[in-house]
């Protein structure tokens, strides 16, 4: 687990996903500490990519979707993401994991420097928060 920070960013296929190929087409600025992942639909997250991300060892996690209410190309994903993202982040509070480890935004197509704006201040954030160090169990119980 190197130093850098490393944001994970999960975004729907017909508006975040635009947004961050549309940043990087106009080379609008943003770190190069973030990975981005294209999902058909923001509704189609699951709980679990950002426990498998932060074990990976990401320091934080985007979750972006089409602005509601008109834009989901599925009707109403953004809807099961928004009640999603509600569950998961207090979950993670009662963890003890820091708020702005997670962060769900609505980014259209059209707002490159949107995503660009988000992928610096989750970047920016992730060099101040510290690092998480999980232990294996053999190692845990041994010390």
């Amino acid at each position: 687990m190197g130093l850098e920070p490393r944001v994970l960013a999960f975004t729907c296929t017909y508006c975040a996903y635009a947004a961050a190929e549309a940043a990087g087409v106009s080379k609008l600025q943003y770190p190069p500490h973030i990975y981005v992942i294209r999902l058909p639909c923001s509704g189609m997250f699951k709980s679990y990519y950002v426990f498998k991300a932060l074990r990976e060892g990401f320091d934080s996690i985007l979750w972006s979707g089409c602005h509601p209410p008109y834009d989901c190309h599925f009707i109403n994903g953004n809807y099961k993401a928004r009640v999603k993202a509600q569950l998961l982040k207090a979950y993670l509070k009662q963890l003890g994991f820091e708020d702005q480890r997670f962060r769900l935004e609505w980014i259209s197509a059209g707002e490159p420097d949107k995503f660009a704006r988000i992928a610096k201040e989750m970047v920016e954030e992730a060099i101040k928060t510290p690092k998480i160090i999980f232990l294996e169990h053999h190692e845990a119980v041994d010390k």
